[in-house]
């Protein structure tokens, strides 16, 4: 078997790119190449890698990642080898008549826990977006949540200089400077707010719900562990990304770690980096307490899986960062059914503008989410197929189907 092509669509509104890789026996498999902080990866870029994978055999999925992974890079420049990995998997697992979680050494568990990404709260005022960073319209936006059909038992929610939520508490930051990425030191002011965003959480969630915060990129070391001491009645499942968040291109292992070793919240980063190399001092330093590597950031199902183990070798949670559409949620199935018992979940970010994501999808079981799990696939391959129907009436203008 050889691969003959690699096609991508995009979806509407950019941010979501669906890479396909055919071979000559009629074949295919599905990878993701999604959208970073600052805007999709260009199909191009995707695209230039089918030169030195075109003519190999997708099911020696080693084999292809060594001719592309040293191409890949922090953040979005990991998307394009991340895909093609995940959909050779995909192809490997349909010539075998296998689910890729059997490739991959066999699941550990059958359900997999999710949690939902909820941003910051309801604007409560239609002419005023500051409104959706009080109190209350947080607790109103977890209110919402518990109503959902999913039941998810844990939910993260945007604080600090994520959303950018201090940027609208006048005062409560002291630089001026509203660039991105966004960096700052919180004064007393903007400390209260982030804590009464959190206790009007934990008012509406209880301790039957896990709570998780985002609060990056980035505030100051020293406001961080301000924070992070503040927010230790609270019992957090986390807090994300207080010192390097999104669209910061490094981690800075020290910082972490004294940020770590200062309170007793669970300090989570991770999201962007690439190949076991780009977590190497984070997870030898035990420099946070948890690490959120992205499967279509990271270098794909394989090395996802290799970090989740070198994180528990380390004494360290992993909780997978995803903010990608329904491939790389089907992706992520089969590699949180083979990761070691450090897993805790990983993330939904569909519920707000894609009501229609499980439709791209069939030959599953629906609804995919339930009571916060979704099941492990057993068909061949990832387990699913995409509609092209469905698809087709979300491409973004000027796209057509794989062609």
């Amino acid at each position: 078997m050889k691969i003959v092509d690699i096609k991508v669509i995009t979806l509407e509104g950019g941010h979501y790119k669906l890479v396909r890789v055919d071979t000559d026996e009629g074949l295919y498999g599905y990878g993701e190449a999604s959208w970073g902080a600052r805007g999709p990866v260009p199909k191009e870029y995707i695209q230039f890698f089918k030169r030195h994978v075109v003519g190999l055999d997708p099911t020696n999925v080693e084999n292809i990642m060594i001719q592309i992974r040293h191409m890949g890079g922090f953040g979005q420049l990991g998307n394009a080898a991340s895909a093609i990995e995940c959909a050779c998997w995909d192809i490997a697992g349909k010539a075998a008549g296998l689910p890729v979680y059997k490739l991959l050494g066999g699941k550990i568990r059958d359900r997999i826990r999710i949690y939902v990404d909820s941003g910051s709260g309801v604007q409560l005022d239609p002419n005023d977006r500051s409104s959706r960073y009080r109190p209350e319209a947080y607790a109103e936006k977890a209110r919402r949540r518990l109503a959902l059909r999913d039941g998810f038992t844990i939910h993260k929610y945007d604080i600090g200089l994520h959303g950018p939520h201090l940027w609208h508490v006048p005062g409560g930051i002291y630089e001026e400077n509203q660039a991105y990425p966004y960096q700052g030191h919180a004064t007393e002011k903007g400390l209260k707010a982030e804590i009464a965003i959190v206790e009007a959480l934990k008012g509406v969630l209880g301790d039957e719900i896990g709570l998780a915060i985002d609060a990056g990129p980035a505030q100051s070391l020293q406001a961080s562990m301000v924070l992070a001491k503040a927010l230790e009645p609270y019992n957090l499942v986390w807090i994300e990304d207080l010192l390097q968040g999104a669209d910061n291109h490094f981690f800075d292992p020290t910082a972490f770690r004294l940020l770590s070793e200062s309170t007793s919240t669970p300090i989570l980063a991770g999201e962007n980096g690439y190949l076991r190399t780009g977590f190497r001092d984070l997870l030898d330093q035990q420099a946070v307490d948890i690490v959120a590597p992205d499967l279509h950031h990271c270098g794909g199902l394989a090395e996802l899986k290799w970090l989740a183990e070198f994180a528990d070798l380390h004494g360290i949670q992993i909780a997978p960062h995803n903010a990608n559409f329904a491939i790389a949620f089907m992706a992520n199935l089969h590699v949180g059914a083979v990761m070691p018992r450090n897993y805790i979940a990983f993330e939904f970010h569909l519920t707000d503008g894609f009501p229609w994501w499980e439709d791209a999808l069939t030959g599953v079981e629906k609804p995919l989410i339930k009571d916060g799990f979704a099941k492990v696939p057993d068909r061949p391959g990832l387990g699913f197929d995409l509609n092209e129907e469905v698809i087709r009436q979300h491409l973004a203008p000027g796209e057509t189907w794989f062609e």
